[in-house]
């Protein structure tokens, strides 16, 4: 007898239902869920500790999304054959979450928090990273977890001129953009997507639409929350210990000091951060020892507060930033091409103190990406990957991997620039950033290096692709959208809105906001000064290089590819790959083959065009047609009383009859050819019953006697 649990559903707006369940399952989580659209169901549950552990400022917040293998009747890859750590795509439907959830927790809120979504049923046609965000917030909203919310997250589509909320994967193969929008009944919260160079207007318009499909979610998480008997009052905690009289004397004390040093403008990120840790350093040598060791923590936490009303009141009262710029300039930009000369494709970009040194490397099928997901596989010959050493800050710390952070600033990078990744490339193409400084805006600077890399390497893009980094300061009823934000702005700002484009439209975006939300005007404004900024950044690297190389570097790999009948490739492999190996190890050249569509699609990739070339001419004498009359180059594969076998075509042999080597008779060829030699030879007929194919070597040789050959053919 299964457990009877409270549900709701509700239309996503086009007759397709969504159904929130709970009582069921995960009963001993703070808070879980069950939503079910088609025959997809994910799993949330939420679990937040009671108390924060000593010394904690932050929310240690953690949301994980995981795709169970047997949700869509799979087994998962590997040795092991189960679930291991989390994929990329998992890694960045998790941030998806965790960037709409994060700053709708209570600032003073602490406590161990995670998040767990877990995909346990997967219709083959749904995008279920759409509705992961729904099922978080849900659960949140049935626990005693304080949280600013509802909130919820679709996914918006536009097909055949319409925009469509969370549209089936069949739909988004026909969408011009992809993106995913959370937001509270309010405010638009967070936004990633890519497009096809849409307008800023087109952009402002799908959010806006997603945002009306949110504020019904929401509705319905209220409703549902209510049903299932949810608290209305959130549980009580005390996670920080304050002294209001000492964060007023830290505020008074060290205001203007700390003013000061931000009207100082200074462009040297290190500098000005040593000029703000001295106004801090000298402060604290006012207190005894006794009291240092007993307010330094509280002091330090006061005294950062101070920092951002110092840099966010200079940036409103007097439109200054921290390096002295207006809030619609961009740094300085300087860029080059072709610095690794072993490289396939390289270039630094620099803006500011940020700085990009990105690599292109050529490869064939064999280097595709595989993807090997529940819902989502197959591979990906156009990847990109972003490395964030502790060096690029003038920070030491050990090296754990690739951490979520690379993953995401990757994908933004990645999804910028495939829109005008030419579909015709026969390459599989691994774009590296690496970056060596970092001062805001460093998956920026990857596009921009990126797409200097690209057309360095001789990679036919469409266009030209630049991004920047927008910003936000509001407070006291005013406001100011700050360009190309530096790594402090970004982190006592409230907002950072990255923004990719060609000249004729965006193709990549993502906001996060630390405010409540961010009104439509402002965004408007914001897109506005994004577009001047990418211009002006296109304007700076077309200085550089404004088309792709002509030629790919002469060190590059060569690849060729044709189009064979699909029953040739079994000829081109030979019996256990006998043929296609010798071709490879002969030649020197890699041949991949890959069957599609009835066709055989062969690459052949070569250290230089004559190893191409070769084997190139290899696969055509294979897949060539004999044709009578036509003289062939061949090679004896054996020796019979009768005659020999030849093969002429790779693949193809014939009978050069005995009667058929010279004019003169023969008995046996003994002395005149053995197993090996190369002989050549004419296809004189093919026998229509067996098809076999009818050689002669005499009728290239000059006749010695040729009125006793023609009395002979008279008989």
């Amino acid at each position: 007898m299964s457990q009877i649990g409270i549900s709701k559903t509700f239309d996503l707006g086009d007759g397709r239902m969504v159904t929130l369940e709970t009582g069921k399952l995960a009963k001993q989580a703070d808070g879980s869920v069950v939503v079910k659209i088609g025959n997809t169901m994910l799993l949330a549950t939420v679990v937040s500790n009671k108390d924060a552990k000593e010394g904690v400022d932050f929310l240690p917040l953690s949301v994980d999304y995981q795709e169970k293998f047997a949700a869509a009747g799979r087994f998962p890859g590997g040795f092991f054959k189960r679930e291991a750590r989390l994929s990329e795509n998992e890694i960045l439907t998790s941030r998806l979450v965790d960037r709409a959830l994060r700053p709708l927790f209570p600032d003073d809120y602490h406590a161990d928090t995670q998040v767990m979504i877990s995909l346990i049923s997967a219709d083959k046609n749904t995008l279920p990273d759409a509705y992961a965000c729904l099922a978080a917030a849900t659960a949140i909203a049935l626990s005693d977890i304080p949280f600013n919310g509802p909130i919820s997250e679709v996914r918006v589509g536009r097909i055949d001129g319409k925009f469509v909320v969370n549209p089936s994967i069949t739909d988004m193969e026909r969408s011009d953009l992809d993106m995913m929008i959370a937001a509270n009944a309010k405010d638009v919260v967070m936004v990633e997507g890519e497009m096809k160079e849409i307008s800023e207007a087109d952009m402002v318009s799908a959010i806006k639409f997603a945002h009306e499909a949110i504020r019904n979610q929401i509705t319905h998480i209220i409703e549902f929350a209510k049903m299932a008997g949810a608290p209305e009052k959130k549980r009580d905690y005390c996670h920080e210990k304050n002294d209001a009289e000492l964060k007023d004397k830290v505020y008074k004390d060290t205001y203007e000091q700390a003013y000061a040093v931000a009207k100082t403008c200074n462009p040297d990120k290190h500098a000005r951060s040593a000029a703000f840790g001295k106004v801090l350093e000298d402060y604290l040598a006012t207190y005894s020892d006794e009291e240092r060791a007993a307010k330094t923590g509280l002091i330090k936490k006061y005294y950062h507060d101070v920092e951002y009303h110092a840099v966010r009141n200079l940036v409103l009262d007097e439109k200054k930033r921290l390096d002295g710029r207006a809030t619609d300039q961009i740094r300085a930009i300087w860029s080059e091409v072709n610095y690794l000369p072993c490289a396939h494709g390289s270039a630094i970009f620099t803006r500011g103190e940020t700085q990009s040194l990105t690599s292109v490397t050529l490869g064939t099928k064999l280097d595709q990406l595989k993807i090997d997901g529940a819902v989502i596989s197959g591979e990906q010959r156009f990847y990109l990957h972003y490395n964030f050493p502790a060096f690029s800050t003038g920070e030491a710390r050990p090296n754990r991997g690739v951490g979520r952070r690379e993953v995401g600033h990757g994908n933004l990078a990645l999804r910028a620039l495939k829109q005008v990744f030419p579909k015709d490339c026969p390459y599989t193409v691994r774009v590296v950033s690496d970056i060596l400084e970092s001062n805001g805006s460093s998956s920026m600077a990857t596009v921009c290096a990126g797409t200097l890399a690209l057309m360095d390497a001789g990679v036919k893009i469409a266009k030209p692709v630049t991004g920047i980094a927008m910003g936000l300061i509001t407070a006291k009823g005013k406001y100011a959208v700050l360009s190309d934000i530096l790594g402090d702005e970004d982190h006592l700002g409230d907002m950072d809105f990255k923004v990719c484009g060609t000249k004729d439209g965006i193709t990549a975006c993502q906001m996060d906001l630390k405010v409540d939300g961010l009104p439509y005007e402002v965004m408007v404004q914001a897109l506005d000064q994004a577009k001047a900024g990418r211009l002006h950044i296109l304007n700076e690297i077309n200085k550089t290089l404004d088309k792709p190389n002509v030629d790919y570097k002469p060190h590059a790999p060569r690849i060729v590819q044709i189009t064979v009948p699909k029953e040739f490739i079994g000829a081109i492999i030979g019996p256990g790959g006998k043929i296609i190996q010798e071709m490879q190890r002969e030649t020197g050249t890699t041949i991949v083959i890959e069957e599609k569509n009835e066709m055989g699609i062969v690459d052949i990739a070569g250290d230089s065009q004559d190893a191409v070339e070769a084997a190139l001419k290899r696969i055509r004498n294979i897949v060539a047609q004999p044709e009578v009359g036509e003289i062939y180059e061949g090679k004896v594969k054996s020796i019979l009383q009768f005659g020999a076998f030849i093969e002429f075509m790779p693949g193809k042999d014939g009978l050069l009859h005995i009667s058929e080597v010279e004019h003169r008779r023969l008995d046996n060829l003994e002395g005149i050819m053995k197993e090996g030699d190369h002989v050549k030879v004419k296809l004189i007929g093919v026998d229509p019953k067996t098809g076999k194919f009818k050689l002669s070597r005499k009728v290239l040789l000059p006749n010695p006697n040729p009125t006793k050959e023609k009395e002979e053919q008279t008989k």
